[in-house]
């Protein structure tokens, strides 16, 4: 078995071969934290999430950095326009984003870095882009990259450069129209502290030399998979390759690209007045019914997210947990840590073989729902090993998915089965320990209000020259 990811620049389906045997190194594009999340915000993060489960399921050492590009020209408007520092405005919205990604179960990264926290590493390497003569200096402090200097421009997104422009609004000291800002001077509106002081001028960041300066301090000049919104492919994801290209960098081996949320048809997003806030849905749904609709559809596949979809992952949730609940009520519960571990070579060969298949999550929930089945009838049988081993391999198929009943966030610590036994049994032996304190200082009334209060919850206790035993009276 040999698992094969979708690379976006090159259209096809590959074999995964990470450039260090055994480690994978992954940057997906984080949140500009200008507003509160919405849920198409947290697909992305949903998405990457169950590809780290399954590479580490896989056994391989995975190295994550989602950044948080927490200065941009919309943080700047949008605190401004409130009346916030900009950077307690960033910080605001960061939390919440954090908040959101907990709620979820989404996995932390390894790295979580900000782009405030790496001006150095990104005035290094606007000065390389300088030397190798691929940018230029406009005006004041302002850096931009010289496209036409880069013949590859426009090769992950297939697009002659004819038909392009920068994503940016233009600007008079700009040599083209496709150029990119790198450097920006400060504007006379902006807060004094949104600039840094560097051997390139006063100034800040633009947008995509963050990425690509923050992907090479923490993964190096190469790396396996860079990762985002569909909607990042351009400009965005083409300008990072090409000035991390451009500097001599090999950048991302493979590219994936998850694709939005949809309500009404219409891509989910502030801008069409249609966006559904992260906190408001989880107010009304389960955390773990939003992560099962946002995260049981192909990464590639659009999410249409509407009330009846949170229905019918409702109704999914409804029974994956409650045969899990149901099994450890009967069996007990299959420990966490051996779930967790459970080697990719003991999953089901078709689960392995979907997951494989560039995570295709539609039939490996097949291969889930075919062992529910068989679990539900080994209930019906009373045949414990089986219930207990299906009990073991759907937690471990749906631990890949985020979506383990037992895992956090979505255990409740509520005892059952086996469990249930246990705690029954150390609250009654404290209860006892304390009778046998009382009957020893001659405290005659607390003894018998003791025994009185285990007989009214059905525990019969009785002394003997050994201790005191006791048994359930099923009263």
């Amino acid at each position: 078995m040999t698992l094969s990811l979708y690379d976006s620049a090159s259209r096809s389906q590959r074999a995964f071969e990470p450039q260090r045997p055994g480690h994978v190194g992954i940057y997906l594009c984080g949140a500009t934290v200008q507003d509160a999340p919405h849920v198409g915000h947290l697909r992305s993060g949903i998405a990457f999430d169950v590809l780290v489960r399954w590479l580490r399921r896989r056994g391989y050492d995975v190295t994550l950095v989602r950044n948080v590009t927490d200065i941009d020209d919309k943080i700047l408007a949008k605190s401004q326009a409130a009346g916030r520092p900009w950077w307690a405005w960033a910080y605001r919205f960061e939390r919440e984003f954090s908040a959101a990604y907990d709620a979820l179960g989404v996995l932390p990264p390894t790295y979580e870095p900000r782009a405030t926290g790496h001006i150095t590493e990104m005035v290094g390497l606007v000065e390389r882009l300088l030397a190798r003569g691929h940018a230029y200096r406009g005006d004041g402090a302002n850096v931009y990259f010289d496209v036409a200097s880069f013949p590859d421009y426009g090769a992950l997104t297939r697009q002659r450069t004819d038909n392009l422009t920068s994503g940016e609004e233009d600007a008079s000291d700009k040599r083209s129209p496709h150029d990119f800002a790198l450097w920006k001077a400060p504007k006379d509106e902006e807060p004094a502290d949104a600039a840094w002081e560097t051997a390139l001028g006063r100034g800040r960041p633009g947008w995509h030399v963050e990425c690509s300066a923050m992907a090479h301090r923490y993964l190096g000049e190469s790396f396996d998979i860079h990762g985002g919104g569909i909607d990042l492919r351009f400009p965005h994801h083409e300008n990072e390759q090409a000035q991390s290209h451009a500097a001599g960098y090999g950048f991302a081996r493979l590219w994936m690209h998850n694709a939005w949320v949809t309500v009404g048809g219409e891509k989910m997003g502030k801008s069409l007045g249609n966006s559904l806030l992260a906190s408001e849905v989880l107010r009304q749904w389960e955390p773990a019914v939003l992560r099962y609709a946002l995260g049981t559809v192909h990464y590639r596949s659009t999410v249409e997210f509407s009330d009846e979809s949170l229905t019918e992952a409702a109704g999914a949730w409804k029974r994956l947990s409650g045969f899990v609940i149901r099994s450890a009520e009967r069996v007990g519960t299959v420990p966490r840590e051996e779930v967790a571990q459970l080697d990719v070579t003991r999953l089901p060969a078709a689960f392995v073989e979907a997951m494989d298949d560039d995570l295709n999550i539609s039939a490996a929930l097949a291969v889930v729902h075919e062992h529910l089945r068989r679990g539900n009838q080994a209930l019906h049988d009373g045949d414990d090993a089986a219930l207990t081993d299906t009990q073991l391999l759907v937690r471990a198929m749906l631990d890949v998915l985020g979506l383990d009943p037992f895992a956090e966030p979505w255990h409740t610590g509520a005892a059952t089965g086996a469990d249930a036994e246990q705690a029954l049994s150390q609250l009654v032996a404290a209860v006892i320990a304390e009778r046998e304190e009382a009957r020893r200082t001659k405290d005659w009334g607390r003894a018998d209000e003791l025994r009185d209060q285990l007989a009214t919850a059905g525990i019969r206790i009785e002394d003997a020259a050994d201790g005191t035993r006791w048994e359930l009276t099923g009263e």
